[in-house]
């Protein structure tokens, strides 16, 4: 890490080794920031669908979906 730091600023990249420091720390802090953020906002979404209603079996949603297009696709071909 400390060879990366150096080559950071041998580069002209950053100015001072604190300066990369500072910047990993500012990019750090914000990053749990947005990690925070994004965790409140999956459990509220979470609990958004928990409080929506009861839940429907998967297996016969898509049971149904496909009768009901299975249906309107055979009704739509043309006989030969």
């Amino acid at each position: 890490m400390a060879a990366l730091l150096r080559e950071a600023v041998d580069s002209g990249e950053y100015a001072s080794a604190s300066e990369v420091v500072r910047d990993a720390l500012r990019t750090w802090k914000r990053r749990r920031k947005l990690e925070a953020l994004e965790l409140s906002e999956l459990r509220r979404l979470i609990q958004e669908g928990m409080d929506s209603g009861p839940s429907i079996d998967a297996d016969l949603v898509f049971s149904r979906l496909g009768s009901k297009y299975g249906a309107m696709s055979r009704a739509t071909r043309k006989p030969k």
